[in-house]
């Protein structure tokens, strides 16, 4: 078969290339090994053990160059990319050598603007100051680490492995080795966790003098270990109740210290150490997830990848692409994940992303303290107030009706 008359392995519609470049763009590489699974987590992960040598980092590294590569010709002009983010997974168990690797990889394909912002993910016990000079030295400029919190039978109950307090020691590190940007996440709401508990983590977070702050409520998922706890009834469910208060405590402290929310779970130091990826999903950005069971969108199309390390490497291994499946967004749909998106961002959501009845709702919204009546009224836009927050789910369902 002639070069010409070659199948094409991977390839988007004219409508969905056509907006490339008028949106950010940017790359995520999904890392899929951990050392240990976590008993709350239900992402594409898989410890050695459960791979056993149908898959390695190896195997896993050569197929991404090939999706990364498949991706650049797939999307012909896609500007360079303005963001990478290395999720997981645990990415820094590649180590220094394995995550500057990953950043070449996106770098041959696609290109990085200038000013770049990527970011890679770590598990503090996987992490030292040499780990930090060697990807700064690779080109990352933010870090986020998993801390999950600072009481020891809190992490216990989530099956987190790192000592309470190696998540500040590494923050540090990262500042000290020329990050400015150093992000740590927080899970409240577990159970036994008390507001002694959560102020220590807050404490510790403060102390750590990151810039950036992701604080997720406890989530028990179908399928986890947590979730079997709960059901057996050795673990309560997390309370509503408790989340609020828990999440006011957070807001709270955090604004306190400087930390201003600019999304629903995050906040930050300053308008810089907002972290942009992250930004570029909230606004409707274009970005190709690379990895197994990464998911990407370009244009209204939303595809997704195998989930299996040893499949998605076969797949690419064999010329072909790793894509499970694909959904192109109908205008109702993409109207609808504007509403959702947008309207947790501090900026919020302009009146115009609104019909006729979900102006409405937005006006008893106002009236009910749910969103700010000085930027609905002289911005024309629906920005949450605290309360607003809390309730913001079903704010949106609201709004989209």
């Amino acid at each position: 078969m002639s070069e010409t008359s070659a199948p094409v392995a991977f390839a988007l519609p004219e409508h969905a290339l056509a907006g490339l470049g008028t949106r950010p763009f940017g790359v995520y590489v999904h890392v899929p090994f951990c050392a240990t699974r976590c008993g709350y987590c239900d992402f594409n992960t898989y410890t050695a053990g459960e791979l056993g040598t149908s898959a390695s980092p190896e195997s896993w590294l050569e197929g991404l160059r090939r999706e990364l590569d498949l991706g650049a010709r797939a999307l012909g002009n896609a500007p360079a990319a303005e963001t990478v983010f290395v999720g997981g997974g645990t990415p820094s168990l590649l180590g220094a050598s394995g995550l500057a690797d990953v950043l070449d990889a996106v770098r041959d394909a696609f290109g990085l603007a200038p000013g770049a912002e990527v970011t890679t993910e770590s598990n503090p016990e996987s992490t030292s100051p040499e780990f930090f000079s060697g990807i700064r030295e690779a080109g990352y400029t933010r870090i986020s680490l998993g801390m999950q919190s600072a009481a020891p039978h809190v992490l216990r109950i989530l099956d987190r492995t790192h000592t309470p307090g190696r998540p500040v020691a590494a923050a540090k590190e990262a500042r000290a080795s020329g990050f400015e940007h150093v992000n740590l996440d927080v899970i409240y709401g577990t159970p036994g966790e008390r507001t002694a508990d959560l102020r220590a983590s807050l404490d510790a977070v403060l102390e750590a003098g990151v810039d950036h702050v992701s604080a997720y409520s406890l989530i028990v998922e179908d399928g986890t270990a947590l979730a079997r706890r709960v059901r057996r009834g050795e673990l309560p469910a997390p309370d509503e109740d408790v989340l609020a208060a828990d999440y006011e405590l957070i807001d709270s402290v955090l604004s306190a210290a400087g930390l201003a929310w600019y999304e629903v779970s995050n906040w930050a130091a300053s308008e810089a150490a907002a972290c942009r990826h992250n930004l570029g999903y909230w606004r409707g950005g274009n970005w190709w997830g690379a990895g197994p069971g990464a998911h990407s969108h370009v244009g209204g199309v939303r595809w997704w990848n195998v989930k299996h390390p040893a499949k998605y490497a076969s797949a690419l291994a064999a010329g072909g692409s790793p894509e499970a499946d694909r959904e192109v967004l109908t205008p109702e749909e993409q109207a609808f994940e504007r509403i959702m998106l947008e309207l947790r961002l501090a900026e919020g959501l302009p009146l115009s992303a609104l019909d006729a009845a979900g102006v409405r709702e937005a006006e008893a919204a106002v009236a009910e303290g749910l969103l700010d009546a000085v930027a609905f009224a002289d911005k024309g836009r629906c920005v949450l107030t605290f309360p607003g927050r809390l309730l913001a789910d079903g704010l949106v369902r609201r709004l989209a009706s």
